[in-house]
């Protein structure tokens, strides 16, 4: 599992450091601060240690992760992810909590070759997935289409794996008891429905009893917790995999948003390390009463104003950040306004 890591130069996160990662993480933060693109970056760098060495794949660790940038920042080079504006090269460092180390690091000339390459880690045996803000089902086949026959730009890597991930055959519920309590918690927000791929429309529907109702009907946030649950039950995630989740609050309203969450928190409490990003109040305060109900301990990386990064725990109370600040502001002035 991650421990620390540093990214210098890399896209927009000129000097980041983040040495207190723990099972469950939070990365808050205004729209175009690097959310999404720091979840994306761990992800390549998670997935090459999965992917190398794995099945028939002769690919070298550096190849592997170059297509891996290549195919998930889908730029036409990944020199163009160096830092805009910047004279140095872009570095990414992780260490894990094995004490070994992933390191590289390119400049603005590289097109799918790495200046350096340090990797003490053994492959991963355990799959990890990236979950996007973005609607997957409904679009299963031109991702796969797009990607697998075409070779285009379109949908970036995080919705490849998933796609693949989900056509993975499912198991039945024995032996699965690690998982049961979660998955029942997901079916009750789902209304004890599922999703299934049929073979003879090539289409995903959810199911519920004897009805079939088409994808693109059924609600986005029971969409997203559908494939979550579809993972755990085709054993495509174990208990030492790991999951990244842009903006869980996406379509979701707030009692689903926090009965959801306390299913995340139920996996990393099960060994799984879990990566959040969002912008949203409600995510960050549900959290911080998980962590506050629980002693358990959330590590928060929060965007300050001046484009710095700021590391806080949740269990030690809500962190400083604009996000907060601004719900805390329309709080006040309700209130003024109630006895004016």
């Amino acid at each position: 599992m991650l421990k620390s890591i540093n990214l210098v130069n890399f896209g927009p996160l000129s000097n980041l450091e983040w040495s207190n990662i723990g099972q469950l993480n939070l990365i808050i933060g205004e729209n175009g601060t690097g959310k999404t693109f720091l979840l994306k970056a761990l992800y390549c760098a998670i997935r090459t240690l999965e992917e190398y060495q794995k099945g028939d794949d002769k690919r070298s660790a550096e190849e592997i992760l170059c297509e891996k940038l290549y195919w998930t920042f889908q730029s036409d080079k990944i020199g163009d992810l160096v830092t805009k504006g910047s004279d140095g090269v872009a570095k990414f460092k992780a260490e894990l909590n094995d004490q070994s180390v992933m390191h590289f690091q390119w400049g603005k000339d590289a097109t799918k070759k790495l200046s350096t390459l340090v990797n003490t880690s053994s492959r991963r045996t355990s799959n990890s997935i990236f979950l996007p803000a973005k609607e997957v089902l409904s679009l299963y086949k031109v991702i796969l289409k797009s990607r697998e026959e075409d070779k285009s730009f379109g949908f970036d890597d995080t919705y490849l794996d998933l796609a693949r991930a989900l056509r993975r055959n499912p198991v039945t519920r024995k032996g699965l008891t690690a998982f049961s309590i979660v998955q029942d918690g997901l079916d009750t927000l789902l209304f004890g429905g599922k999703i299934e791929y049929d073979d003879n429309q090539e289409i995903w529907q959810f199911k519920k009893g004897n009805q079939k109702f088409s994808i693109g009907v059924t609600a986005e946030g029971i969409k997203r917790m559908a494939m979550l649950t579809t993972l755990l039950g085709n054993r495509y995630l174990d208990q030492q995999s790991m999951i990244f989740i842009d903006e869980p609050e996406a379509a979701l309203h707030p009692t689903a948003i926090s009965r959801f969450l306390d299913s995340i928190n139920c996996l990393a409490d099960m060994g799984m390390q879990v990566f959040i990003a969002s912008h949203s109040y409600f995510v960050i305060k549900k959290l911080h009463l998980i962590a506050q109900k629980a002693n358990f301990p959330v590590s928060v990386l929060s965007a300050a104003q001046n484009g710095s990064w700021e590391q806080h725990d949740l269990k030690d109370g809500m962190p400083d950040n604009p996000i907060i600040d601004e719900s805390i502001r329309l709080y006040k002035e309700e209130v003024e306004m109630k006895f004016q």
